[in-house]
């Protein structure tokens, strides 16, 4: 069995909200599923960056 993740409680917080994953299974998840759903939203975050800059609204 793994450790938890050597994160602040800050950070956690944060990662938990922003993955929408109870606190409890984000200390526990392996760190490959983690870094892999950290780049899922970071690609996700620059779609919507890109989107946004091609489309300005008045």
């Amino acid at each position: 069995m793994s450790k938890p993740l050597q994160i602040s409680p800050d950070t956690a917080i944060k990662l938990s909200e922003q993955l929408k994953v109870p606190i409890e299974h984000l200390m526990h998840m392996p760190r490959h599923i983690l870094l892999q759903k950290l780049a899922e939203l970071a690609a996700k975050d620059a779609t919507e960056a890109d989107s946004k800059k091609e489309d300005p609204t008045p």
